[in-house]
């Protein structure tokens, strides 16, 4: 009988005492971890992650007063800038908007700065996931900004320099698709951690500096912001080199075209330290994001984060001051802007000054002398 039915084997074949293997079952602490957590604030990650800052008040505080006067600095300063490079004719290259681009992303740190400063510490742990997306999506985003305007500036520098002029020749319409597609470029790369790249889902991925961000995901970002900030030296030490050996072989008699041709050195050197200052600030934030990322036992990233974010402000306050230092043009267009507001306050003052009298002199105009029947009427009734 059973050899008319080769389909069925042994192992179908079971008495009901004999024992029935179970299915393996995923150990409880391993499904909690890979079950989302996208109903949990902050607290829950924070926990997660042994995140002792907001324990200490006194450090805390200390961050957020000097963080607060930098971005005030900030806000106003690169404001400055953008009104500079909007009101003055000899900025309206493409150079000069490509800086005023610059300063539009450090206004956005700024902005981002002052968002976090009043939403960290105990604050942060009440947040919720997507509140905690956008307090550090704008730090992303300014970061990335940035960072972007930084290498469309070289490659802007590196073709105006080639051909050894001043500027290049990129049209309008050519620098505002760049620009467009600096913030384009940016905003997504704010965006990737809440499009799905965190670890909500596998705590077990999670990094300590940012709770809910996976550490591969750090390890991206801080290798690809550490890769193009050495093809930006790359590039900026071709140009000076190049334009060091064109200077080299002018002849002592071309004085005037010497002058003229310092210019592109003069603009090279600006960039340069812009371009300085950005490194040595977010050079040390990037090595701490890698390390966490790489999950380094040994390494206490967490003692680093609030001094790393105060480096970062660092930077947005820094960069206005390059520029008018270094551009004596952008120095005098920042004194004559600030000259303005200040006519224009005296101005105000005084026209209110002004009107006051001129009011008060016209109700003692129209005042009159009580007249004889007025009079009469005010003694009858006293009479009565």
């Amino acid at each position: 009988m059973w050899q008319h039915c080769p389909h069925i084997s042994c192992r179908n074949l079971r008495s009901p005492d004999a024992p029935r293997h179970t299915l393996r079952s995923t150990p409880p602490q391993k499904m909690e971890n890979q079950s989302c957590h996208y109903n949990e604030t902050m607290r829950f990650f924070y926990n997660n992650s042994d995140d002792e800052w907001a324990s200490k008040p006194n450090q805390l505080i200390l961050v957020q007063v000097v963080g607060s006067l930098f971005c005030c600095f900030i806000l106003f300063s690169n404001s400055m800038v953008i009104a500079a490079v909007i009101t003055n004719k000899k900025f309206h290259y493409p150079f000069y908007y490509l800086l005023a681009n610059l300063a539009a992303s450090d206004f956005l740190a700024g902005i981002a700065y002052v968002y976090l400063m009043f939403n960290t510490g105990k604050v942060s742990r009440n947040l919720t996931v997507k509140e905690y997306f956008f307090r550090q999506g704008l730090l992303d985003v300014s970061l990335s900004a940035s960072l972007a305007n930084l290498l469309v500036i070289a490659l802007e520098r590196y073709i105006s320099v080639m051909a050894f002029k001043v500027h290049s020749n990129l049209t309008k319409r050519r620098v505002t698709l760049l620009i467009v597609l600096v913030w384009g470029i940016s905003i997504f790369m704010g965006a990737v951690p809440s499009l799905g790249w965190n670890c909500i889902c596998n705590l077990d991925s999670c990094s300590k500096l940012a709770p809910i961000f996976s550490r591969s995901y750090l390890i991206f970002w801080s290798m690809s912001n550490l890769v193009v900030f050495l093809v930006m030296v790359a590039i900026y030490m071709r140009i000076y080199g190049y334009v060091k050996r064109k200077t080299s072989m002018l002849t002592p008699h071309t004085s005037g075209s010497i002058n003229r041709k310092r210019t592109p050195i003069k603009l090279i050197k600006t960039v340069m330290v812009v371009l300085g200052a950005f490194v040595i600030c977010w050079t040390p934030g990037l090595v701490v994001l890698l390390l966490d990322g790489i999950n380094c036992d040994s390494c206490d990233v967490m003692k680093l984060k609030p001094w790393l974010l105060l480096l970062a402000v660092l930077n947005s306050v820094m960069n206005p001051c390059i520029y008018s230092y270094k551009d004596e043009e952008m120095w005098t267009t920042f004194k004559n802007l600030l000259r303005c507001i200040g006519n224009g306050t005296r101005r105000q003052r005084s026209t209110k000054a002004n009107a006051r009298p001129l009011s008060s002199a016209q109700d003692t105009g129209n005042s009159q002398p009580p007249s004889e029947e007025t009079k009469n009427e005010d003694q009858g009734i006293l009479k009565t």
